[in-house]
């Protein structure tokens, strides 16, 4: 194999790890400026210069606190855990590109860690070994309260990742390919939201419950569950469930821009490649202010609610949304 093709993947794997990492740093700062705000407070302000070495600070406190194992807790899984929920979120947006393909160094290099064929159906391959995570971290416990928040987490992944995947479908019909670049490239005159705006919010709703964020934090609920699935966890342990959620955060922001809001397309693309990640970051940017938003206007629904809202709802509306778009593009591509 070319030794700079080797090269290649291993730089553009550490920029996405670094981007990735750093990012939920500073989207944790993001929320807590953009919440303050909505609930006029103040927010951060104390740690640097408009609270911006906040993140650097809660790392660091984190760092130091004590670790603690229960006495009866499976160890082997309960430290596994949380390795096993990171992962997934840190390698989901190997397939999403960050930009086009540029000419450096005498060769076209993609601006994206890897073009698969099948890139949507390796984002739904990796966002479903995430809930073994969860779910591991729950029972390895030996905390009831944990256990039941585990349980939760599990069926509400199911439940909405059946919507999910559906309404990822539509997208992959309207371009005739399942790799994330070819969706992007298909967007250049027109984004698919405007051709499936159905799909594009369920596609928002379901990954909002898919990552446990308000409305749908049922497994965290406190009121109900004293944190949930992660109440035994302190110290790093515990930051890399707080570090998962927030990656994922990022990456359903990415993977969504990509499918539905044209991913890195926009003008002068093409006279300017360099704008395309900038193009990507901005409607990242909207995303996770979404996702914020949704937070902090919206109040917890109730778990039964929660799963008959994914079944009797959203479940069927993606299939008869998938059903329509398939029509129409065998009617119009015939």
């Amino acid at each position: 194999m070319n030794a700079a093709l080797i090269w290649e993947w291993i730089i553009k794997s550490v920029i996405v790890l670094l981007v990735m990492t750093g990012g939920f740093a500073y989207v944790t700062l993001y929320e807590r400026k953009v919440l303050a705000r909505m609930q006029d407070r103040i927010g951060p302000n104390r740690a640097g210069k408009f609270g911006l070495l906040q993140p650097i600070a809660d790392g660091i406190k984190l760092i130091f606190k004590e670790e603690l194992v229960p006495e009866k807790a499976d160890k082997i899984l309960f430290i596994a855990a949380p390795i096993i929920t990171v992962i997934p979120a840190l390698i989901i947006t190997a397939v999403v590109p960050w930009g086009p393909t540029v000419h450096l160094f005498g060769r076209d290099i993609p601006l994206s860690v890897a073009n698969i064929n099948l890139g949507a159906l390796y984002i739904l391959t990796v966002t479903s070994i995430s809930v073994y995570g969860i779910t591991l971290a729950g029972w390895s416990s030996n905390n009831k309260y944990a256990t039941l928040g585990g349980m939760r987490a599990t069926a509400q992944m199911i439940s909405y990742e059946l919507a999910l995947g559906m309404t990822m479908l539509g997208p992959i019909l309207l371009a005739g390919s399942m790799s994330i670049t070819d969706i992007v490239n298909s967007q250049q005159h027109l984004w698919f939201i405007v051709l499936q705006p159905v799909g594009g919010l369920i596609y928002l709703i379901a990954t909002t419950a898919e990552i446990n964020r308000a409305p749908f934090d049922m497994p965290e609920a406190e009121q109900e569950l004293t944190a949930g699935y992660n109440v035994e966890y302190s110290g790093m342990k515990f930051a890399l469930f707080y570090m998962a959620e927030y990656i994922k955060m990022i990456a359903i922001s990415m993977i969504g821009a990509s499918l539905f809001f044209g991913g890195f397309q926009g003008p002068g693309l093409s006279t300017h490649p360099w704008l395309g990640p900038i193009y990507l970051l901005v409607k990242v940017v909207i995303l996770l202010f979404g996702l914020i938003w949704v937070r902090a206007t919206l109040p917890r629904i109730r778990y039964d609610r929660l799963m008959s809202f994914g079944w009797k709802i959203l479940f069927p509306l993606s299939v008869l949304n998938l059903m329509v778009t398939a029509v129409v593009v065998y009617l119009v591509g015939g």
